[in-house]
């Protein structure tokens, strides 16, 4: 069972940054396909960034803003996150699954249901 722990949430005030890390227990040999997404309150969980066949994306939502890297060397996922707005606040979940796969038009809302591993999220608030 591959565990995935973030850190690095907190409360910033908008115009803000923070870095989460998401730390991999072992990553197998292969392509694995990697994502953050989140959840606000009261909404669905959807997809903040994605890697997985075709690259790296983003939602139009964090774009520009937000930047999603990997250290091989430390199995530890990062999402760096600038220029936090007020909606950016939720809790965030870091995702691997030991593939890549197609990824769907509307993967925001699409993606979540490929991911196999999940982290226990970190909660980001972000105030005016």
């Amino acid at each position: 069972q591959v565990q995935l722990v973030e850190s690095g949430g907190g409360s910033v005030q908008a115009g803000g940054s923070l870095r989460l890390s998401c730390a991999v227990s072992r990553f197998q040999n292969g392509r694995y396909s990697m994502a953050w997404f989140r959840q606000a309150p009261g909404k669905e969980r959807e997809g903040v960034a994605i890697d997985t066949s075709g690259g790296t994306r983003y939602a139009d939502s964090v774009k520009g803003r937000f930047t999603m890297s990997k250290d091989n060397a430390k199995n530890t996922l990062y999402l760096q996150m600038n220029n936090l707005k007020p909606e950016d606040t939720a809790m965030y979940y870091c995702a691997i699954y030991p593939t890549s796969f197609p990824l769907p038009t509307d993967w925001v809302r699409e993606s979540a249901r490929f991911f196999s591993d999940w982290g226990q999220g970190t909660q980001v608030t972000v105030s005016s």
